[in-house]
């Protein structure tokens, strides 16, 4: 039965013994799909023939200008994703489990070698380099998904809120795409006179750029608050900011922001080209109206935003958020949530409840922000 390597491919053989390189490639010739075979006699000329087209190479650790396991350390170096076999003498088995150890997928011995047990050694070193190769990535990945997870989550922000008369609460989420961090971004502020400052954004698109314009316009906004820049001066400054620190024109941002008064009766809110606010106010359930208050970010220079007063009472609920909430598909037909569906299940539920509102729609199809707040009557 002739011997089979299951694939054509393309194999470097290290050998200085004219003998020993025939003998290896006659045995070769009798696999079902023979390799390519380029021949190298010395550990020199070998390196300018590793190329990445190299799957597989045959290594002798006798070469003239290579000792021991030195030839195997440089082989190892110059073709990381090449399957490596080491050929040995019956005097130095030893080396060839050193050799093995050092990284090499197997060793032969060359007086017991024939064609099956070649093609089949060479078979299964290309497979566990393959394994090698999946587990380094894996392990790669692992270790750069905790990295990311810690960078992200130090990115997310600390609520500067000093009351006890309202409950906070924020949910930020992925979309489908799985990043933990995207363009959305949210905030909570008090300032010194008791004010209550929030603010949800969206950064239009996914990635890393607009993961980091997100944080930028977050940490600016949160900066200008606590210099007490709480009107169009801020939005104007963020446009400024914007406009510099995009990657692409067309890029834009959305948000609401909202001052709450010091006695949690009335909010001022600006809606910038964002979803409306949900409110739940003596148990009626409604959307800010008269909103959105002007455009989005980026878009108009000379852009202007209208101030929303809105009052809340001794008993009420608000609810900032991106739209990754209302264009979850919901129902048999996964249809969209949009604004009035959501109104409806904070109705049905009789109160806002993220948790219950989050597992209602289901898998997101682009990120979420939230911020929940509720005077505290307690």
């Amino acid at each position: 039965m002739t011997a089979n390597l299951s694939e054509t491919l393309t194999l470097l053989l290290i050998e200085d013994d004219d003998g020993d390189a025939f003998l290896v490639e006659e045995l070769l010739k009798q696999a079902e799909t023979p390799p390519k075979i380029i021949w190298a006699r010395t550990l020199q000329e070998a390196k300018s023939r590793l190329t990445p087209k190299i799957q597989c190479v045959l290594v002798d650790l006798t070469l003239p200008d290579a000792t021991r396991l030195e030839a195997l350390e440089e082989v190892l170096a110059l073709a990381p994703h090449a399957a490596v076999l080491v050929l040995t003498g019956l005097r130095d088995v030893h080396v060839g489990v050193a050799a093995v150890q050092a990284g090499a997928q197997d060793y032969l011995v060359k007086q017991d070698i024939d064609a099956r047990l070649l093609a089949r050694a060479i078979r299964y070193a290309m497979e566990r380099k393959r394994a090698d190769l999946a587990q380094l990535r894996l392990v790669q990945a692992e270790l750069i998904a905790k990295e990311n997870a810690r960078l992200e989550n130090g990115l997310l922000p600390v609520k500067l809120l000093h009351t006890d008369a309202i409950e906070h609460t924020t949910r930020y989420l992925p979309g489908s795409h799985g990043s933990l961090l995207a363009g959305d971004f949210l905030d909570t502020v008090q300032t010194a006179d008791g004010a209550v400052h929030l603010v949800v954004g969206d950064v239009c698109g996914h990635g890393p750029d607009e993961a980091a314009l997100g944080v930028s316009l977050r940490i600016a906004w949160r900066t200008l608050v606590l210099a007490g820049q709480t009107d169009d001066t801020l939005l104007r400054t963020m446009d400024a900011l914007l406009r510099v620190e995009r990657k692409a024109p067309e890029i834009f941002t959305t948000l609401c922001m909202a001052t709450i008064t010091p006695d949690l009766r009335y909010a001022r809110m600006r809606v910038v080209g964002h979803p409306p606010p949900v409110l739940v106010r003596d148990g009626i359930v409604a959307v800010v109206e008269d909103a959105p208050s002007g455009p989005p970010l980026g878009i108009f220079p000379d852009a202007e935003w209208n101030v929303i007063d809105v009052p809340l009472g001794e008993d009420w609920s608000m609810m900032l958020y991106t739209d990754g909430l209302i264009e979850a598909a919901v129902g048999e037909h996964d249809e969209l949530l949009g604004v009035d569906g959501l109104v409806n299940l904070v109705r049905e539920h009789g109160a806002i409840d993220l948790d219950r509102l989050i597992t209602h729609v289901g898998t997101l199809s682009d990120d979420l922000a939230v911020i929940l707040v509720r005077r505290n009557r307690d």
